[in-house]
């Protein structure tokens, strides 16, 4: 099989609107995904408010973050599989509907376990969500510009952890958590508007089955991409998950300043994603080559070269940077590979992104209590060595 330079063409009902319509429906996609990885990470940063208000743990509280996760992986590979004919429009209007209505169940739960329930349903929004809008995306832009409008919904993901998360601890800790949720709600509303002005009618141009999803595995080249996926992602958060303790006691950096090296982190990660998209449209092998390279070299080398803080926050930056690019490049190469079955093999690969953020955070828990949290680096920079080899695999195919 051979990896293509094209991908699904905008469709005859999208091409009836103007040029910057389209543009304006992707970055209105991209503000959903901001919406989404907001809503599915906002409980870090109030699960002492949250924990306290429900009276449960703040150990507890986190099955918040842990919840959505799961169903979310899980929601990614059989929603297209439950939806079959249904136009695309509709499914985006009614997942984003969905998470509105989640967020107004959350903010007005008068216990935890409602809590937990309106949690599973912001996780099947962002399976949902996650699955369908990449491929949609291509389908509103012309085919030389399809990497650009995957970096421009990825975008909206990596902005998410920059200033979606700290803005939602703010409202929280200036009104209280449940405001935080009518907030993120209330921008799920918006992104719902946009859609329904923008969004053209988009029906179905494959119709995913159960059985479609294992057959991407025997494509080499989609094979080799998920794979990368899961190393590139399950060796980041091997890592990062520990990046709070690794910059106090590896680099020495003062814990007043984890907050803004993490938002420098952010920052990079948004350039990366860009940076990775420009060059996925010439190469997009080398690309993904050059990212794992990267995050091997910055993993590997950061117990021994970010022993201060300024090297810390270089390597920090370099980090960012690298991982901004992943989302991107892994959703090209899917796309490239698998023009006829998009869908499914989007679906699949974002299952297993969320998969991977699980067992890579795991595995370096697991690493970091037994060794260090030095060594839980290492681990990642084994992880991310592979996707090298695995992304090489495939150059015959």
């Amino acid at each position: 099989m051979t990896i293509v330079d094209s991908a699904t063409k905008p469709t005859a009902s999208a091409g009836e609107r103007t040029p910057l319509t389209r543009w304006l429906a992707v970055v209105a996609m991209a503000v959903g995904t901001f919406a989404l990885v907001t809503v599915e990470s906002l409980p870090v940063g109030l699960l002492p408010f949250i924990g306290s208000a429900m009276d449960v743990s703040e150990g507890t509280a986190g099955l918040m973050v842990t919840v959505p996760g799961l169903v979310a992986s899980a929601t990614a590979p059989l929603l297209p599989v439950a939806i079959r004919h249904l136009d695309r429009r509709v499914a985006l209007i009614g997942l984003i509907t969905l998470m509105v209505l989640a967020n107004g169940l959350t903010a007005l739960a008068p216990n935890f376990a409602v809590l937990l329930g309106s949690r599973f349903l912001v996780g099947i929004s962002i399976g949902g969500f996650w699955a369908l809008a990449a491929g949609l995306a291509v389908r509103l832009v012309p085919e030389r510009s399809i990497p650009r409008a995957i970096s421009v919904v990825f975008g909206g993901a990596t902005a998410a952890n920059v200033l979606g998360i700290p803005a939602g601890t703010l409202i929280g800790g200036l009104a209280d958590w449940r405001t935080a949720f009518v907030a993120a709600g209330a921008l799920g509303l918006l992104v719902l508007v946009a859609l329904l002005l923008l969004l053209p009618p988009m029906p179905a141009q494959q119709v995913v089955q159960l059985r479609t999803l294992p057959q991407q595995f025997r494509h080499p080249v989609v094979r080799a991409g998920v794979l990368a996926t899961f190393l590139l992602v399950g060796g980041h958060f091997a890592a990062f998950t520990f990046v709070s303790p690794i910059l106090q006691t590896t680099s020495g950096v003062d814990e007043a300043m984890i907050g803004p090296l993490l938002l420098g982190f952010g920052v990079a990660g948004i350039l990366g994603n860009f940076l990775a998209g420009a060059a996925a449209e010439r190469n997009i092998r080398a690309t993904i080559i050059t990212i794992g390279a990267v995050l091997t070299v910055v993993l590997g080398l950061f117990p021994l070269a970010g022993r201060t803080p300024v090297s810390g926050a270089l390597l920090l930056l370099a980090w960012g940077l690298a991982f901004g690019g992943v989302p991107v490049a892994v959703q090209t190469w899917i796309l490239k590979a698998a023009p006829e079955s998009t869908e499914a093999a989007t679906a699949l690969n974002t299952s297993v992104y969320n998969l991977a953020i699980a067992l890579g955070a795991l595995l370096g828990g697991i690493v970091a209590t037994h060794l260090s949290v030095n060594a839980a680096l290492t681990t990642g920079a084994l992880f991310t060595l592979l996707t090298s080899l695995a992304v090489w695999s495939a150059r015959r195919s």
